[in-house]
Order: C-alpha cells, then structure tokens, then sequence
C-alpha cells in the first residue's frame, strides 16, 4: 500500500532571512533541507512512498527543485498559517493515513524507521523531543492514557516539544479536517489536532526521537545546528 507523505513548504520563512523559500536553504553537504527530507522518505520507504509538497512561496522554485513529487498549492500563502496549508493537503490525500513533516525539519532517516510500523498499522503520533521545551516551539502535555493532551507553543508544564514529523490516521483524519477548517487563518496547525483531540477524541501517540538527530530551522542558530548534526 502507497504510503502519502506531505512537505508543508507553503511559508515565506521570514525568520531566517532568506529570499528563497526556506525549505530550498542549502545544507552544509550542498543538498537543501527538502532534498534531505526526500532522500529519507526514499530512504525508508521507497517506491511505496507518494510525496504531496504544500507550495506557496515562490512556488515555482520548489516545483522545479522537485518535478516527480505532487502539488497542492495554498493561494493565500500569506495570509495563513499551517493549519490552512495541511487542510489543503488532507482533502487532496487518498483514503489512507497521512504523515507530514514541516518544510524546516532535518533529521535522521531512523526517525522515519522508528515510526514505520505505526504508520503500517495505522496509528496517530507526534514525534517529540523530551530534552527540550525552548518557548518559541511547539510543546505538549498527555492525559492519564498517554496520549497527547495539549500541543502548542504555550503549553505548561511541558514533557518536551514536537519536532515537526506527524501521521494522521485514515480513521481520524476526517475529524482532523473538521477542526482544520474551523481554525483561525494564522493557527498552526497542532491547534487543529488540539480541537480534534477536544472534541472527538483523537489519540496521537508522542513518539520520544530524543535519541536521534532533529532540528526545524527557524533562526541562523538552528541552521548551524543541523549543519554540525549532518556531520
């Protein structure tokens, strides 16, 4: 069975100053964050993989960077935030769960290894970095089953933040589209899994990749740090 895995590149990436989309930033080892993500989809997954890329930002630059992946395109890029970017790529996905990763992350191809088997069986997550909670991330708390209670940049008493890779389950994944559409234009889009969680029950399992190389580049200081993990 195909696997749909989307890149949420739609953003301006105004944090990090550069006049390219950010996901195109060039990494120490010449490839840009985006060809690192998609070399570790390949990587692990193959050719069950089916890449879906949220375009926004001088879009043509992503989609020429990219020709075999697929395209949904968030016209009002600039007016909106995630939750409206991934609403747009839920509804063009098959029936199958979704995994997604912001545009910003690098990591290490064993994190897709490590949350394989729950993707084949079909399981919500978060992966979650345990070892940090900085307050310009997304954080999160649980519920007495362990599953994700609270995920936002304002949560306290935090157990650690999310690192940006997510899968939604074919099960769930309507009600996720549900609470998507009735965010704000500016919500990220863990507020859309936070009203999902509310008010139908959702169930993402954190998954702790504290161990494993992950960094979402929003300054020049987290650049340099993927940089020097990639070495």
């Amino acid at each position: 069975m195909a696997i749909q895995v989307v890149i949420l590149a739609a953003g301006m990436g105004t944090r990090l100053g550069k006049p390219w989309p950010k996901p195109l930033t060039q990494l120490s080892d010449g490839r840009s964050i985006m060809q690192q993500q998609m070399e570790n989809v390949q990587t692990v997954f193959g050719d069950k993989a089916r890449v879906t890329v949220v375009v926004g930002f001088k879009l043509e630059m992503i989609m020429e960077a990219h020709p075999t992946a697929s395209f949904v395109y968030n016209e009002v890029y600039d007016q909106t935030n995630t939750s409206k970017s991934l609403l747009r790529a839920l509804r063009a996905s098959q029936e199958s769960g979704v995994l997604w990763l912001n545009g910003d992350v690098v990591f290490d191809h064993k994190v897709l290894e490590r949350v394989a088997d729950r993707i084949a069986a079909d399981k919500s997550f978060v992966c979650v970095n345990t070892s940090a909670t900085a307050d310009e991330e997304v954080k999160y708390t649980v519920d007495a089953q362990g599953h994700i209670k609270e995920l936002s940049k304002t949560v306290k008493g935090a157990l650690g933040e999310a690192v940006g890779i997510n899968f939604i389950s074919s099960r769930e994944k309507a009600d996720v589209i549900t609470q998507l559409d009735a965010c704000g234009e500016q919500d990220y889009f863990e507020r859309g899994l936070e009203l999902a969680i509310e008010k139908h029950g959702l169930q993402m399992e954190p998954i702790d990749i504290s161990d494993l190389f992950a960094v979402e580049v929003d300054f020049q200081d987290d650049l340099d740090r993927a940089n020097k993990g990639l070495k």
